[in-house]
């Protein structure tokens, strides 16, 4: 069954999936803000795949100018997904970090520096010692501007990957689709949880873009 979910399925071999969403309270967890739409006027969105999410959601909440954070599902096929079906590898879909933030307060390029150094992504279809297709790294652009943003971000980061000795970068960069709100106990998990499991580690290489802000 291992090799199984490090392969991806096709929308022929996914799961069906459910007509209705997980209900979840919709309130962070830690400061109280919204994590579902209807955002404040002038919030943007990013999503972030890093591994298991609980570990990279609480890096961007910690993160100055993020106005909330949210774990859930995308990059797959099956609609309105539960977490036992996700870590079934026959969603398509990768654990995945909403990050809500104020572009005046941060800049996307310092998410981006965020998700680089939060985690190592060289590994293909796991992080560290968690496998399967849920793991993968990925990058899902809410926008042109944050699509090639990360692509240039890819790119200087391999080159010092590539000076430190590490491969290359596996990172799925793609325009946003569809994001499904994982279970109510997930959300802001490390915050109700503050020993639990974390599961992220980065490579201690630095990403040289979006220092200041």
């Amino acid at each position: 069954m291992w090799f199984k979910k490090i392969e991806m399925p096709t929308a022929e071999t996914a799961l069906s999936g459910h007509e209705t969403a997980i209900t979840i309270s919709g309130i962070h967890f830690v400061n109280g803000n919204a994590i579902k739409p209807p955002f404040p006027e002038g919030i943007e969105l990013a999503y972030f795949g890093m591994g298991c999410f609980w570990g990279a959601e609480r890096l961007f909440w910690q993160t100055p100018g993020v106005y909330a954070t949210a774990v859930g599902y995308g990059g797959g096929f099956t609609p309105n997904a539960t977490y036992d079906e996700v870590c079934s590898g026959r969603t398509g879909h990768t654990e995945l970090v909403l990050v809500a933030f104020d572009p005046n307060l941060v800049s996307y390029d310092k998410l981006l520096n965020v998700f680089w150094e939060g985690h190592d992504p060289t590994q293909g279809m796991r992080q560290g010692n968690d496998v399967g297709t849920q793991y993968r790294s990925a990058i899902y652009a809410a926008s042109d501007e944050q699509l090639s943003a990360a692509k240039v971000s890819r790119d200087v980061y391999q080159a010092q990957l590539t000076d430190a000795g590490y491969g290359e970068i596996t990172t799925e960069i793609a325009t946003a689709g569809a994001f499904y709100y994982a279970e109510e106990y997930h959300q802001q998990y490390l915050a109700k949880n503050p020993n639990g499991y974390c599961g992220i580690g980065g490579t201690g290489v630095s990403c040289p873009i979006g220092l200041a802000t």
